[in-house]
């Protein structure tokens, strides 16, 4: 999904296993981005640009604009690459409702965290960087339907060849770039665009290279132990 796949991780085996696994991916993802926002010292650069969204129509939720940012990458994705195109693509708005939908609930099971100290904000969106970290390793794990945004960079990839990585840090770069003009334009100023961004976009990819280790080594250890 956002990382080669590895022969070690990746799991080919029961449907039903992997679903359920897909789907906790999604709900500890989310749950992630809920405490990473309710730390309140910046968020992801795709989560910005949905949150700033709140703020210019509050009467849709974050879940709402996550939902028709997925939508607008799916069609997008149609645009670049319409012979690549598959009606099999179009199944990727189910994982993205259900996404959107534990968002909204994640949002408001963690409503009530205000966290004053400026240490404890960090050790908040560390700890919430780890969740988002682990949603993805088990997306990943899973091996099923790759969400709209994912599909957009890897359509990016597969038709100009260029590097993934160098692929989703411009997509991520254009995020922070539209949120910051929003805000500015329609706010006054650029919101939930601070130093937790820088940290987000360090910790979660070495979290998810750490359950990655961390599940070879296990299964390593399983597979060599008697009995």
């Amino acid at each position: 999904m956002l990382y080669d796949k590895d022969e070690g991780v990746v799991d080919t085996g029961n449907k039903v296993r992997r679903w359920i696994t897909y789907v906790a991916g999604i709900y500890v993802l989310t749950l992630g981005l809920s405490l990473a926002i309710r730390a309140g010292i910046g968020i992801s650069p795709q989560s910005s640009l949905t949150r700033t969204m709140t703020l210019v129509f509050p009467g849709l939720t974050q879940g709402n604009f996550n939902l028709i940012l997925e939508i607008i990458m799916l069609v997008l994705t149609f645009l670049v690459w319409p012979r690549a195109f598959k009606p099999a693509h179009l199944l990727s708005i189910i994982p993205a409702l259900v996404l959107a939908l534990l968002l909204d609930f994640n949002l408001a099971v963690t409503s009530w965290i205000h966290i004053g100290p400026y240490p404890a904000k960090v050790v908040l969106l560390v700890f919430a960087d780890a969740m988002l970290a682990l949603g993805l390793f088990l997306m990943i794990r899973a091996n099923l339907v790759l969400m709209p945004i994912d599909l957009f960079v890897n359509t990016i990839q597969r038709k100009t060849g260029w590097k993934w990585g160098n692929i989703k840090t411009v997509f991520d770069c254009t995020l922070l770039a539209l949120s910051a003009s929003i805000g500015l334009a329609l706010l006054g100023a650029p919101h939930f665009i601070r130093e937790g961004t820088i940290i987000n976009a360090i910790l979660v990819g070495q979290y998810v290279r750490l359950y990655f280790f961390l599940f070879k080594r296990y299964s390593t250890r399983t597979a060599v132990s008697p009995g």
